[in-house]
């Protein structure tokens, strides 16, 4: 019924890898373009109407706005944190060598929680 007849087919290896490397890498690229929001380009021939062109421009000035106040927060921050950074320093000075205060380990708090935020905020910001 069924013969057992095998094609084979010499194709170099370094070839093949290439071949599937680039059938991965367009495959990937075609699926991260239909990941992308969708346009808001309108189909040829026909022009954006002005209340389209209006949301574009108040979408483009929120963004704007959004990201000076997330570098403006991050710029806040930062410096609170340079400040608490030399005020541990200084009381860590001012301590004895075996025993450290409740103030100091309050400051130590304070700053990693700060720090975290300003990371999670440089994360956010990308």
């Amino acid at each position: 019924m069924w013969s057992k007849t095998r094609c084979e087919v010499n194709v170099p290896l370094h070839r093949l890898s290439w071949i599937l490397l680039l059938v991965f890498a367009v495959e990937a690229r075609a699926m991260g373009s239909q990941a992308q929001q969708p346009s808001v380009v309108p189909p040829f021939g026909e022009k954006p109407s002005t209340v389209e062109k209006e949301r574009i421009k108040m979408e483009r000035e929120a963004a704007k706005r959004a990201n000076q106040q997330r570098q403006s927060d991050l710029k806040r921050d930062t410096e609170k944190l340079f400040n608490l950074a030399t005020e541990l320093k200084n009381s860590v000075e001012k301590t004895n060598t075996g025993i450290l205060s409740v103030e100091v380990v309050r400051k130590a708090e304070e700053i990693e929680k700060l720090a975290h935020s300003v990371k999670e905020k440089m994360k956010n910001s990308y």
